[in-house]
């Protein structure tokens, strides 16, 4: 598919994304020539690619394997405490380097690993869905998980690195490209509303398709442009969020997650999500039904669910509660005033919340 796309993200540590194919021999260059160890941190049954990385980094570097659970089981101070005693075993320095190859959730490990690890040492990312493409490989966040939510234990710490290898999505299982789709319908949504036309026109893509690679591409762009501006989530400014419009849909879609105990994939959480917090800004009357409407038309054309009746409304408002986003005892959530058009609301009204949930659980407007 022709010459990979780099997208610079220009942060204060700078780094590439590289989009393309067969791109595992830029890893090298990624890492750099004072690097002694590489600890591969990857799914203990995704054997294959990591292999292939393990291949690609053995003529240049002493290799360690960190086989860890899949998904988010792997996300936990257990598994993290694991790692850190191997790479202590192994004699790691602060001048070694860690590669995740995997999801989200291996990559937001790995990249916990690393920023823990001696106070911080180099990781670059290797994500091997769409979902670790387009969000948890980009931006530097990392975080492991605990019994109270998601994410709430973690840390920002960007990696020298990021390789999009799209091979790596040709044995990916329908149902997880999918899943990734739902952040890229999510950058649609926040940023680039041509994204909503390509899934509206071809639904989902093949994983070997031109389409599949300009959606890759351009969600890429959103988050790069976002976390420049903002990267730590300080805070944007009237016209603009900032960070925090990365989390649109999050907060119901991690509530919704949380409570179906991960049967749900995250990016199904997120389009329930992101349905939901439409109708809370129709209800608020922020966001005319047209666009609204439309949320349920983008994640319906590639096969996401829309709705979502498995928990009480006072289960998921009390998960909400908790969610990184919430200042004090206020519920904040990302809406739209219109399409690219992303905006904070503040405590909203007990009665449109409730509006929202009857709808998200397959009630009428």
């Amino acid at each position: 598919m022709g010459d990979p796309t780099v997208i610079r993200v220009a942060t204060q540590s700078s780094y590439d994304v590289v989009v393309g194919t067969g791109l595992l021999e830029r890893l090298t260059g990624l890492l750099g020539a004072g690097v002694r160890r590489v600890a591969v941190v990857h799914p203990g049954d995704l054997t294959e690619p990591a292999t292939r990385v393990g291949d690609a980094l053995s003529p240049a570097y002493d290799v360690l394997e960190l086989p860890v659970p899949s998904g988010e089981r792997a996300k936990t101070a257990e598994v993290a405490t694991r790692c850190w005693e191997a790479l202590g075993e192994a004699g790691f320095t602060r001048s070694d380097a860690l590669v995740a190859v995997g999801g989200g959730a291996t990559t937001d490990l790995g990249g916990f690993v690393a920023a823990t690890w001696l106070r911080g040492v180099d990781v670059v990312h290797v994500p091997t869905t769409l979902l670790g493409m387009v969000d948890a490989a980009v931006g530097g966040k990392t975080a492991i998980n605990t019994r109270a939510g998601k994410n709430l234990v973690g840390s920002f710490h960007e990696p020298a690195g990021v390789l999009c290898d799209l091979d790596l999505l040709a044995t990916l299982p329908e149902a997880e490209l999918r899943s990734g789709v739902a952040e890229v319908v999510k950058c649609g949504f926040i940023a680039d509303p041509a994204i909503l036309s390509l899934v509206e026109s071809h639904g989902l893509p093949a994983a070997d398709s031109p389409t599949l690679r300009e959606l890759v591409e351009r969600a890429v762009r959103v988050k790069a442009e976002v976390v420049a501006h903002d990267l730590h989530e300080r805070g944007g400014d009237d016209a603009h969020p900032g960070r925090e419009v990365l989390n649109y849909g999050h907060t119901m879609g991690h509530a919704v997650e949380q409570a179906s105990e991960y049967s749900l994939r995250h990016g199904e959480a997120v389009a329930i999500g992101c349905v939901y917090v439409a109708e809370l800004a129709r209800a608020a009357g922020v966001l005319a039904d047209d666009v609204a409407d439309r949320h349920s038309t983008a994640f319906e054309a590639v096969g996401l669910p829309t709705a979502w009746a498995g928990a009480s409304y006072d289960d998921l408002r009390a998960r909400m509660s908790v969610d990184k986003k919430s200042r004090g005892s206020s519920l904040r959530f990302v809406v739209l005033g219109d399409l690219a058009r992303p905006r904070i609301l503040a405590d909203p009204a007990e009665e449109h919340l409730r509006a929202a949930y009857d709808v998200m659980v397959g009630g009428e407007r």
